[in-house]
């Protein structure tokens, strides 16, 4: 099959499981459109179990171009890096564990090339446990740019996991938040703010694998405050959200990421249930 112009970038470090990594490449190399470009950044020293994977996958595919750095920086940082390495405009974003439908490309890229006023283009994702033939829950989005515009006060608009971007687009407004947790609603708050405009594809287009211990993991003062920076950056800098939508999205976050873990993963399941 004849290979098309587009990036493929993706950020692994060592704390990640072979066995998803396998999955999850070969779920990128076995699409119906494949990308000729596909960049992997290896965000500090890896396993020898997770280089093991990468350099089978390297051995048989020589468009995957693996960038190596000795310490790990943190997602931002490695995403905006990585974006360096994309020979293309058009770049699809993957996660190193999730597993991406085999329509996801040729979807989105027939989109963008039709849609060449849309700057950012995602989907729905499937989430499971198990088994990806076992969904428990669908996040859906809201399809058109004025209605992403508005649903990004309240949250995050886009799935990052099933996105593709135009680069140039990314650049203009800075690339990700490096500093500060979460990296890319920040992002797409900026690109909004600055005119860009979004579509979601109403379909899932990736089946999205949900750890609970990812929400145990992501709570604590360390990730209040930091969304509540962030929040206060869309506020203050960004003039994307009002004093009002400052004042009830850190309420709503801040209280979320500091109670216990399994009240707050009640709080996700309900979450869950209400978006099937």
């Amino acid at each position: 099959m004849q290979k098309k112009s587009f990036s493929v970038l993706l950020s692994i470090y060592k704390k990640e499981q072979p066995g998803y990594l396998e999955e999850a490449l070969n779920s990128i190399f076995n699409q119906t459109v494949k990308s000729d470009d596909i960049v992997l950044i290896e965000d500090g020293q890896l396993t020898r179990e997770l280089e093991n994977v990468i350099k089978k996958f390297e051995r048989i595919h020589p468009e995957l171009h693996v960038i190596r750095y000795k310490q790990n920086r943190g997602l931002g940082y490695a995403l905006n890096d990585g974006l360096k390495y994309c020979s293309h405009e058009l770049v699809a974003r993957a996660d190193t564990d999730d597993i991406n439908h085999t329509n996801r490309f040729a979807r989105q890229l027939a989109f963008m090339v039709g849609h060449p006023e849309i700057d950012v283009v995602s989907a729905w994702i499937d989430e499971f446990t198990t088994s990806p033939k076992e969904v428990i829950s669908t996040r859906k989005l809201p399809e058109n740019s004025n209605a992403i515009f508005s649903y990004g006060k309240r949250r995050c608009p886009i799935n990052h996991p099933v996105v593709m971007y135009r680069k140039t687009a990314v650049e203009s407004v800075g690339g990700y938040q490096a500093d500060l947790f979460p990296e890319d609603y920040f992002l797409w708050m900026k690109m909004l703010k600055a005119g860009c405009k979004f579509y979601n594809i109403q379909e899932s287009l990736l089946s999205f694998r949900y750890n609970p211990n990812t929400i145990k993991r992501r709570g604590g003062w360390k990730y209040a405050i930091d969304e509540a920076k962030t929040q206060w950056r869309a506020y203050r800098q960004l003039h994307y959200l009002s004093f009002a939508d400052f004042c009830i999205n850190v309420s709503v976050r801040f209280t979320t990421r500091i109670i216990p873990s399994k009240l707050r993963q009640l709080v996700y399941a309900a979450i869950r249930k209400f978006a099937r």
